[in-house]
């Protein structure tokens, strides 16, 4: 703690699903009250720096919607008619549902649904502990980085990579498939700090022209879903023009030479027929790379929202291969360090409880099981009770009227712990407030750095709010449920998890702020070796090792044409990306995000809207197989031909008919391991 005139610093996480897990330093008002938030100055990788919306996060903490009773539904789902009742009652109520579903159907009736609305591991993934302890219905986390784990660990082996910091001494910097103004501002941060001291280049990937493709020397507008063809054609100029460096290649690929065979059709003119880039553009963009030996490639989760996005993301990690620019400091590629920390969850998480005979339900797949599919549901019994804790999937779920169907069946049990009246919350049986990351203690680690942090609690629970692992030792002590973690406060949990990982007890790493996980030079850039059964990088993997729809993936890397392509029916690709002040639903209560974004509105150029006869600001209409939305016209010539983005997620409600963008996105499973393709749509657009 520091103080300061006026104020009180306390340090802290922030909590969101971002790679950046930034430090923190809040400024405390009072024990219940916080100000200003800013970025720890002295952490190398935050330094300082932190985004807008968690800058304002006053705004959510002291909301005056925030819940602050325990509520129970008084009319019709979805009507917002709830009474305050007792925590006990409260709890009593969801614990009498849980053992009623099981009675009736099987422990596997029960499912808790969970994501990343915090990405703390003891108020996160506390939850599985109650569900191995009972039995509960598994969850496949696919929503968000399934596509993208598979295609980066099909060639590396593990997911880890270069030090961000080390960007500073790139001469090149690729951002490919991360607008990272809008969704990690620290790379941004980095990428200004390597322009200052070496005048570095940058080049940005992105199907849109979205604020860091302003930010950048060179913007690849290509089509969505057709990165692996633009890497395969980079590729191939390497090796037509002998920019590939052979040696790299003999030491640490598998197969070289047949992948330089496999590469020679895949030419500059193919991939610009297509990706829409010029061939030109191509070759340029070729030579810059394969010339430039400290090239660093920071590749996002864009990848992760198209059905060909393992396959994208595995034939641009071959890219640093074929250079051999991973031998060089400022060189290689980074796109989570995950693999790091090394962390053992036994006792968050119930793993020793763990029974592997429970079924597994997909996450993205919500609609579908909750409507019933057999398949999704597979031999076990329909979910009939839920719990639902750090995701709002009435707003940020695929194929979204399924999901409503689903939450308005009366027979389904939903127990909702919140901090805002969601559109999930709203669909509850019974409600409960849940604390902010101010009002609880947990441990992070940096997906987008290497640093292991502790958030201690800052100030006292808003109102009556209980923090996600409260909660879930109260019901399991009402459930029956046994395992030691539930006699354990949170901050029991995180010295012991700490501590059976290897790493500095918890009172050790608060003191510290933070504990610098980051492998030596060699480890990170894959001098000693790639994790992976040769040791080498792998331009072929074992696809069918990483997911049981492996036998559908390309042998080498190649353009995998499996995208919902436009057809004369839909004749445009739809985009969702993020927006840049919210953060899949969170922040879209905040008064200054909403100011900021305005309301949802397609981004469509003014050739495609003249022919269209749709003008600015007018309504217009997106649709396909599974539903249509209405949104406002906004004209914008960064994008391609027969391409629309509609920068998301809002609110339902923030719609013209109260149907937002997830009635058009597909919970279609992309291979070879399972992820939703957010960002493959083809759509019809028209006006009004």
């Amino acid at each position: 703690m520091d103080t300061r005139p006026g104020r009180e610093i306390v340090p802290s996480v922030c909590p969101h699903d971002c790679p950046s897990q930034c430090l923190l330093e809040v400024e405390r008002l009072d024990a219940r009250t916080i100000g200003r938030v800013h970025g720890a100055k002295a952490n190398s990788y935050t330094e300082g720096v932190i985004c807008a919306k968690v800058a304002r996060y006053a705004e959510r903490v002291h909301h005056p919607d925030r819940l602050t009773t325990p509520l129970a539904r008084t009319g019709p789902k979805g009507s917002g008619a709830f009474a305050p009742i007792g925590w006990d009652e409260a709890l009593d109520r969801v614990a009498e549902a849980f053992i009623a579903a099981a009675r009736r159907h099987g422990p596997e009736a029960v499912w808790p649904y969970y994501y990343a609305g915090t990405m703390g591991f003891v108020q996160r993934d506390g939850i599985h502990r109650l569900r191995h302890a009972m039995k509960y219905s598994g969850q496949d986390n696919t929503i968000c980085s399934r596509i993208t784990d598979t295609g980066w660990s099909a060639g590396v082996g593990q997911v880890r990579g270069v030090d961000p910091r080390e960007m500073v001494e790139s001469d090149l910097i690729v951002l490919w498939g991360t607008n990272a103004v809008a969704t990690q501002i620290n790379v941004m941060h980095h990428v200004t700090k390597a322009r200052k001291a070496r005048g570095t280049k940058v080049v940005v990937v992105d199907p849109y022209r979205n604020a860091t493709a302003e930010a950048a020397d060179i913007h690849l507008c290509l089509r969505p879903g057709t990165d692996g063809a633009l890497a395969c054609a980079v590729m191939h100029v390497l090796f037509a023009e002998g920019i590939a460096d052979w040696d790299y290649l003999r030491r640490y690929t598998d197969v070289p030479d047949e992948l330089a065979h496999h590469l020679k059709t895949r030419t500059p003119a193919w991939a610009a027929a297509i990706t829409g880039l010029q061939t030109e553009e191509i070759v340029a963009f070729a030579r810059l790379y394969g010339r430039t030996p400290r090239s660093y490639i920071r590749l996002g989760y864009g990848f992760s929202r198209s059905r060909n996005g393992a396959a994208n993301f595995h034939a641009v990690t071959c890219l640093p291969a074929v250079t051999g620019a991973w031998r060089h400091r400022g060189g290689g590629a980074l796109y989570h360090n995950r693999a790091i920390y090394r962390l053992n969850k036994t006792m968050i998480e119930g793993l020793d409880v763990r029974d592997p005979a429970v079924r597994t339900l997909d996450q993205s797949r919500i609609g579908a099981v909750l409507t019933g599919d057999p398949t999704d549901l597979g031999a076990g019994p329909p979910v009939t009770a839920m719990l639902v804790q750090n995701t709002n999937p009435m707003m940020v779920a695929p194929e979204h009227l399924k999901v409503r169907a689903g939450f308005a069946r009366d027979d389904l049990f939903v127990c909702v712990h919140e901090q805002f009246m969601t559109e999930t919350a709203a669909m509850a049986d019974i409600v409960l407030p849940a604390t902010t990351f101010l009002e609880h203690d947990d441990f992070y680690y940096g997906g987008g750095h290497s640093h292991l942090m502790i958030g201690a609690r800052a100030i006292e629970p808003y109102a009556e709010s209980r923090a996600n692992h409260d909660v879930v030792c109260a019901l399991a002590a009402r459930v029956g449920a046994r395992h030691p973690g539930f006699a354990l406060s949170a901050w029991e949990l995180i010295d012991w998890t700490l501590k059976a990982s290897g790493w500095p007890d918890a009172v050790t790493v608060k003191a510290a702020r933070w504990i610098d996980c980051m492998p030596a030079f060699e480890t990170a850039h894959f001098l000693d070796g790639f994790p992976t059964t040769s040791g080498r990088f792998r331009f072929k993997p074992d696809w069918r090792a990483l997911g049981t729809r492996g036998a559908a993936m390309p042998p080498l890397p190649d353009h995998h044409a499996i995208i919902d392509a436009a057809d004369p029916e839909h004749p445009f690709r739809l985009v969702t990306a993020p927006a840049r002040n919210f953060l899949n639903s969170s922040f879209t209560e905040t008064p200054s995000s909403r100011a900021r974004e305005g309301r949802p509105t397609v981004l469509i150029r003014p050739d495609d809207a003249a022919r269209l006869g749709i003008a600015e600001a007018a309504p217009v209409r997106l649709g396909n197989r599974q539903g249509s939305v209405v949104v406002h016209a906004k004209l914008f010539a960064g994008l391609q031909p027969g391409v629309v983005v509609v920068e998301s997620i809002w609110p339902n409600g923030a719609y013209v008919e109260g149907v937002g963008i997830n009635a058009l996105t597909s919970a279609q499973p992309a291979p070879p391991a399972g992820g939703a393709p957010f960002h493959d749509s083809a759509v019809w657009v028209r006006a009004g």
